[in-house]
C-alpha cells in the first residue's frame, strides 16, 4: 500500500466498467432507492445480532468511539495502551550498535530492522522450534517493509545526488540525474523487504530478542528461488535471464513488500507490491522492441532512458553507483550487453510475485511463486483450509484500474502438511490455476482463469503471448484480454472466518478514471471530495466482499456486495453508510479479522481527510453478503467547468452504525496504519505505524517526532515502529 497520491494507472486495456453491462438494468425504477443527502442506507434493515461471530465473538464493540485527532501520538480509547515492539533502524544483532536516528549509520543496514513496517505476522514457536497455531509465549513476528519515501531520514542531511545532499527522492522517482554514493545506496537496499524477529512475552509484555539466531533480514539482495509449474518453468526462467543468473532459476531479493499472506502451513507470503520504480534505463540502451514496450509499460517500466534536457528522473538512482557492480547495474534496464545473460533487461521480471518465507528456518532461501501470477501484489489471503479440499488465495493488484485475482492449488490439503516449510509451499503453490474476476452488474460474478488455451488471451493484440509462463509474467496483459473489471485499487484481502466470505478494500480512484459516465455496479461512486484536498473521482474508497458458489474455493462463480463505504460524514449522497463524525474514514487499506472476536479491522491510507484527522484503525462487526440491499447511487461531479450527473445501481450491506462500526486508534501526523495480528485469545495487538512524518520536506525539520516523542530511542527524526496494545486490566481487545 502507498500514499494515494502516488498511484499510477497503467491499464489503458478497454475493459469495461460496466457501461455495457449497466445498460441492460438491474431493477425496473419503481423497484429503486433513490438516496438522498446524509440519510445513506438507514431505510434498510440493520443486521442480526453477531453472537455467533468468531470463536469468543463479540456481540457488540466494547469501547467508546474516537473523536478525530491530529495529535503525533498513537491515540487510542480508554483503558487502552500501546508499547513499542521496534522500530526502524532497530539492531537485530547485538554486535550492531543502536540507531543513531541522525543518518550517522555506517553499516549496509542488512542487520536492522527495515522501514516502511507494513503487513506484519506472528508465528509460533513450540518445544520443539517447529511451528504451532498454539500461543506459547515464544514466536517470531514478520513485518514487511514497503518504501524508501522517507529515506532521506536515513542519511545525515537528506539523500545526495551529484555530490549535493539535503534532498528527498520519492517513492516512485524523481531523482537528481547524477551519481549517488554508495552507502546511501546499499542503505536504501537493505532497508527494504522483510524482518523476521523473535518475541518473547514476559511479565512486562512483549518483547524483541536481540540476540536470536531466528533474527534475520531477507532484503532486496537476498538470493530467492524462482518456483512455477513443472510444465511451465523454463518459460519462466527465460524470462528471468541476467548477467547475475543466467539460467533464470534464482534472483535477488525483494521489493516494496505492503500486503502479505499466513499459509495453513506456517510461512508467510511477502508481496511485492510497487517494485516497478526502482528500474531505469541508462545511456547506452538498445531501442526496445514493440513487444517488450508493451509489456513494461503494462507494469509502469522505463522503455527509455531520461532525455538529455531532463534535470530529475525516475526512480531512485540506485543504478547510477557502478555498471561494473551488480549490486548496483541491476536496476539499470538497458540493454548493454550482447544479449540477456549480458546485462540486466530482464531483471524487473523477477519482481512483482508473491514471496515465501519460512519464519523458523533462518537458512533457507525465499521462494517465488510465479504461479500466482505478476502484479503489484497486496494481500495473498488463504480461504479457509478443509482437508481433502484445495486451497485458494486471493489477490488484489494495487493500482487504479487493476483486478482482483484468485489462485487455485492443485493439491488438496492435507494438515499433516503443518510445519513443512517451504517444501509445503512446492506442493500447494506450484500447480494450480489463476483467475481474475469479473464483478457483474446483477450482483453475480465470475472467476476467468488465465490460460493459454482462451483465445482471448492467444489471440490478444496489445500483447501477443507465446506461451503460459509468459501469462504468469504478463499476468495484466492476460487479465486484459479476458475482460476483468477495472476496481478502484484493489488492495489487501481478509477471510470471515465466521462464513469464509472474502472482503477487499478498494482504497480510491481519481477524476480520470471514475465520472458520472464511468462507474459500474462494483465501483458505483463519482463525486466531489468535500472539501477538495482530494479532488473527485472515488476518493474516499469502499469495502467490497463476496461468496463463492457452494462455499468452495474451486467455485468459478459467486456472489457479491458492497459492505461499507468510505466517506466524510457531510458528504451528503456520498455518504452511503452514513457515517458520522465519529466513525467517518476514508481510504479503506489494510484489513483483517480477529479469529478471537470476529471483529473486522480496517485501516486507512489516507490523503482526503487529514486536515481533520490522522490515519486511523475501525472495528466494524460484519453481517454477510446479502444482509442489505439494493440502492441507486446519486453521482455529480464537476468536470472542466461541466456539472455532471448520473445514478448507478448496486447492492449494498446493512449499516452498520456508531454501534457496530467505531474508531479504535488513530495514529502520529503523517502516518499510514497498516498490518495487524493477535496473539491468540485476542489480548494483545500487533499493530504498524508507518512513515509517521511521511510529508517532511526535510530530514532536519521533520513533521513528527514519533516515536521518540514518547520516549522510544533517540528522539529527532520520525520512525516507522511496530506497536503492541493491550488493555489496562487484561481483557480482550475490542470486546
Amino acid at each position: 500500500m502507498s500514499h494515494p497520491d502516488h498511484e499510477i494507472s497503467s491499464n489503458e486495456s478497454n475493459n469495461p466498467h460496466f457501461e455495457e453491462i449497466v445498460a441492460r438494468g438491474l431493477a425496473s425504477p419503481s423497484r429503486r432507492m433513490i438516496l438522498r443527502g446524509g440519510v445513506g442506507l438507514a431505510g434498510l434493515a440493520m443486521l442480526p445480532g453477531c453472537a455467533t461471530l468468531g470463536s469468543a465473538p463479540a456481540s457488540a464493540l466494547g469501547f467508546p468511539s474516537l473523536d478525530k485527532s491530529l495529535l503525533d501520538d498513537v491515540v487510542l480509547p480508554p483503558g487502552y495502551r500501546y508499547t513499542v515492539l521496534h522500530a526502524t533502524g532497530d539492531s537485530l544483532d547485538p554486535k550492531v550498535p543502536a540507531y543513531s536516528n541522525a543518518g550517522a549509520e555506517t553499516d549496509d543496514w542488512s542487520r536492522r530492522v527495515g522501514d516502511h513496517h507494513d503487513a506484519l505476522d506472528i508465528f509460533f514457536i513450540d518445544e520443539r522450534g517447529r511451528y504451532t497455531d498454539k500461543d506459547t509465549g515464544r514466536a517470531v513476528l514478520v513485518v514487511n517493509h514497503e518504501s524508501s519515501a522517507d529515506a532521506h531520514f536515513m542519511h545525515p542531511a537528506g539523500q545526495t545526488s551529484n555530490g549535493v545532499s539535503g534532498k528527498k527522492f520519492t517513492q516512485f522517482g524523481d531523482w537528481d540525474l547524477g551519481v549517488r554514493p554508495e552507502l546511501e545506496v546499499l542503505k536504501e537496499i537493505n532497508h527494504h523487504g522483510v524482518s523476521v524477529v523473535e518475541i518473547e512475552r514476559s511479565g512486562q509484555g512483549w518483547r524483541m530478542k536481540a540476540e536470536s539466531p531466528l533474527n534475520r533480514r531477507v532484503t532486496a539482495q537476498t538470493p530467492a528461488r524462482i518456483a512455477g509449474p513443472r510444465a511451465h518453468i523454463n518459460d519462466i526462467w527465460s524470462q528471468m535471464v541476467t548477467r547475475w543468473e543466467p539460467a533464470g532459476s534464482m534472483a535477488r531479493g525483494t521489493l516494496n513488500n505492503c500486503g502479505h499472506g499466513k499459509t495453513p502451513w506456517g510461512t508467510y507470503l511477502a508481496c511485492e507490491e510497487n517494485w516497478a520504480f526502482y528500474f531505469q534505463m541508462g545511456s547506452g540502451s538498445a531501442p526496445v522492441s514493440g513487444r517488450e514496450a508493451a509489456a513494461r509499460r503494462r507494469y509502469g517500466l522505463p522503455v527509455a532512458a531520461p532525455a538529455a534536457a531532463q534535470t530529475r528522473g525516475n526512480s531512485q538512482g540506485w543504478h547510477t553507483v557502478s555498471a561494473t557492480d551488480d549490486r548496483f547495474a541491476r536496476w539499470n534496464l538497458a540493454a548493454v550487453g550482447a544479449n540477456a545473460e549480458r546485462d540486466f533487461r530482464n531483471e524487473a521480471n523477477t519482481f512483482g510475485y508473491n514471496v515465501e518465507i519460512d519464519p523458523l528456518n533462518a537458512s533457507s532461501n525465499p521462494v517465488k511463486r510465479v504461479a500466482m501470477g505478476r502484479m503489484a501484489h497486496e494481500g495473498a489471503v488463504c480461504s479457509l483450509p478443509k482437508a481433502g479440499q484445495p486451497l485458494a488465495f486471493y489477490m488484489g493488484c494495487d493500482s487504479r484500474n487493476e483486478y482482483i485475482y484468485k489462485f487455485v492449488s492443485a493439491a488438496v490439503w492435507d494438515p499433516k502438511d503443518i510445519g513443512g516449510g517451504t517444501v509445503a509451499g512446492d506442493k500447494y503453490l506450484n500447480e494450480g490455476k489463476l483467475f481474475a474476476a469479473r464483478f457483474d452488474a446483477d450482483g453475480r460474478g465470475q472467476w476467468i482463469e488465465l490460460d493459454i488455451k482462451d483465445t482471448r488471451i492467444a489471440n490478444y493484440s496489445a500483447f501477443k503471448f507465446a506461451n503460459q509462463g509468459e501469462v504468469y509474467v504478463h499476468t495484466r496483459h492476460a487479465a486484459d484480454a479476458v475482460g476483468a473489471t477495472k476496481m478502484d485499487r484493489p488492495e489487501w484481502a481478509a477471510i470471515n472466518p465466521k462464513n469464509g466470505e472474502i472482503y477487499v478494500t478498494l482504497t480510491n480512484n481519481s477524476a480520470a478514471n471514475r465520472t458520472p459516465s464511468r462507474v459500474d455496479a462494483a465501483n458505483p461512486r463519482a463525486y466531489m471530495d468535500v472539501d477538495g484536498k482530494r479532488g473527485a473521482g472515488n476518493p474516499n474508497g469502499h469495502i467490497i466482499r463476496f461468496r463463492e458458489d457452494g462455499d468452495q474455493a474451486t467455485a468459478t462463480g459467486f456472489r457479491w456486495d458492497i459492505f461499507l463505504f468510505g466517506a466524510e460524514e457531510d458528504a451528503g449522497d456520498a455518504n452511503l453508510s452514513g457515517l458520522t463524525a465519529r466513525n467517518s474514514f476514508s481510504s479503506p487499506d489494510g484489513l483483517w479479522f480477529s479469529p478471537t472476536t470476529g471483529i473486522c479491522w480496517i485501516q486507512t491510507d489516507d490523503g482526503a481527510m487529514t486536515d481533520e484527522t490522522h490515519c486511523m484503525m475501525l472495528a466494524a462487526l460484519p453481517g454477510q453478503v446479502g444482509d442489505g440491499g439494493k440502492v441507486t447511487v446519486k453521482n455529480r461531479m464537476v468536470i472542466n467547468g461541466t456539472e455532471q450527473t448520473g445514478m448507478q445501481e448496486t447492492f449494498v450491506g446493512a449499516t452498520l452504525g456508531e454501534a457496530r462500526l467505531r474508531r479504535f486508534l488513530i495514529g502520529p501526523k503523517g502516518s499510514e496504519i497498516t498490518g495487524v495480528t493477535e496473539a491468540p485469545g485476542g489480548r494483545a495487538l500487533f499493530v504498524n505505524i508507518q512513515h509517521p512524518g511521511e510529508d517532511s520536506k526535510t530530514a532536519l525539520s521533520p513533521d513528527s517526532q514519533w516515536p521518540g516523542n514518547k520516549g522510544y530511542g533517540r528522539p529527532g527524526r520520525p520512525r516507522s515502529a511496530t506497536i503492541v496494545i493491550t488493555r489496562t486490566d487484561g481483557g480482550v481487545i475490542g470486546t
